[in-house]
């Protein structure tokens, strides 16, 4: 590019510093990208930033992903480009933001990490020796049972369980909207333990810590892992995992993916669907070990 072009961009650090008070990281991350921007516009005989095109950005776009950059790392260069762009807009030096209409690719999900079955019950079947490990206990079986988020596990009290119906009122899920889930026989058992000895308290919560107080989220997680140290599970287990279990295995065995829906609270039958990646994912597994022609053997043909 033209000497005039690289020092537009340090009028642009220099206003980053001078009038928006960048921080350091934001400043060297902007620096990178922006240099990865020029180092493109060299290549394809690019000199002002005037003469870049939307076109041009798209094939950057498409010229960094081929390189191996994620889809979150092409966002955060697609931010700086966008606000380089309006710098220059501010200026006049240039008459359109190159980069505005132009999308990064969709990052790949991610599945939920998942504990099979004897794993969860090899975690609820372990004993605890104080109340407070009995109180653990009832929160860590009623996730799984319900298969409920944290933020609506610590705000649940103690009215808004029916131990004659087996159900529970979830008043304070996602979206500000409420539902009824079943809760497990296991779970209602050791809840009505935990009722017993829960500590005098004027709060109306289900779960309490040992001063009468709604109990956290943080404190939930700390006790989770806790929890697992204490009987030597090795696996790092966390709430939500607990919640993503439930899911597996319930669609595993019903294969109805409406109840799944409607038991985890979810708006979009699409944010199930991923559950559905896990089950097919454990029947591949299951083929893949038990199928007489599936298994390779290193008499196989190869190219």
């Amino acid at each position: 590019m033209q000497e005039q072009a690289r020092q537009v961009v340090e009028l642009f650090f220099d206003y980053l510093r001078g009038e928006k008070w960048a921080a350091s990281h934001t400043l060297s991350s902007y620096r990178y990208d922006l240099n990865q921007l020029q180092n493109f516009c060299d290549a394809v005989k690019i000199e002002y930033w005037a003469d870049l095109k939307s076109a041009e950005v798209r094939q950057y776009v498409s010229v960094r992903h081929k390189s191996g950059l994620g889809a979150k790392s092409i966002q955060r260069e697609l931010a700086a480009i966008r606000s380089f762009y309006r710098f220059l807009l501010k200026k006049q030096l240039v008459e359109n933001n190159p980069a505005q209409g132009v999308r990064a690719p969709k990052a790949a999900k991610k599945l939920p990490k998942t504990l099979d079955v004897d794993q969860v019950a090899g975690m609820l079947d372990a004993e605890g020796d104080s109340v407070l490990d009995l109180r653990d206990k009832a929160m860590f079986e009623l996730f799984y049972s319900s298969g409920l988020r944290l933020s609506e596990l610590v705000m649940l009290d103690v009215a808004d369980v029916n131990f004659s119906e087996g159900n529970l009122r979830v008043r304070f899920a996602k979206g500000g909207k409420q539902r009824q889930v079943p809760v497990g026989s296991k779970a209602i058992m050791v809840l009505k333990q935990w009722l017993i000895c829960r500590p005098d308290s004027e709060s109306q919560a289900l779960f309490v810590s040992k001063r009468g107080a709604r109990i956290g989220q943080r404190n939930v997680q700390l006790r989770l892992e806790k929890w697992c140290i204490k009987h030597g599970l090795s696996e790092h287990i966390h709430p939500h995992m607990l919640r993503h279990s439930f899911a597996s295995h319930m669609l595993e065995s019903s294969q109805d993916i409406r109840a799944v829906q409607e038991l985890l609270g979810h708006a979009d039958v699409s944010t199930t669907q991923i559950y559905t990646h896990l089950d097919f994912q454990h029947l591949a597994n299951v083929y893949d070990q038990a199928h007489p022609r599936a298994k390779k053997s290193s008499e196989d043909w190869k190219p």
